[in-house]
């Protein structure tokens, strides 16, 4: 299974961009930043983008900004933005035993994934900046 790191690198861009919240900056910037592809962060800027959490110019000039203030971005509006789906999948085994064991676990799995949107609600970007030690201004 392969892990997804597309909710860390968000968040990590993220944080760069609270850093310095009137100031523009490119994939490229946070790309190198973050040691990673700007690929990487453009697709992730983008969904973002679509969420309404970064607001983005093109151009020579252009780059990318929060577009709301790090206080007011939770890790859970991240983590829907970028990681939306259902967090666990139960496979589709046949069979009478393997049904009930089926409905018994998706239960389990959507407990489990409601706790972690409600701890991941509980922490803004700006919260998170500060307990790193990140200087950066609230927007």
């Amino acid at each position: 299974m392969a892990v997804n790191t597309r909710f860390a690198t968000g968040v990590h861009a993220l944080a760069l961009l609270a850093a310095e919240p009137d100031a523009l900056q490119t994939s490229d910037d946070v790309a190198r930043k973050l040691n990673t592809n700007p690929v990487v962060i453009r697709r992730v800027f983008s969904l973002l983008h679509q969420a309404g959490l970064v607001e983005s110019q093109k151009g020579p000039h252009g780059g990318s900004k929060l577009a709301k203030s790090a206080k007011s971005i939770t890790l859970a509006e991240i983590y829907g933005a970028l990681d939306g789906g259902e967090l666990f999948h139960t496979a589709a085994f046949e069979g009478a035993e393997t049904g009930k064991m089926r409905s018994k676990l998706k239960g389990v799995f959507a407990g489990a994934e409601a706790a972690l949107r409600d701890e991941l609600g509980k922490t803004s970007l700006a919260d998170l900046v500060k307990k790193s030690g990140k200087k950066g201004k609230k927007k």
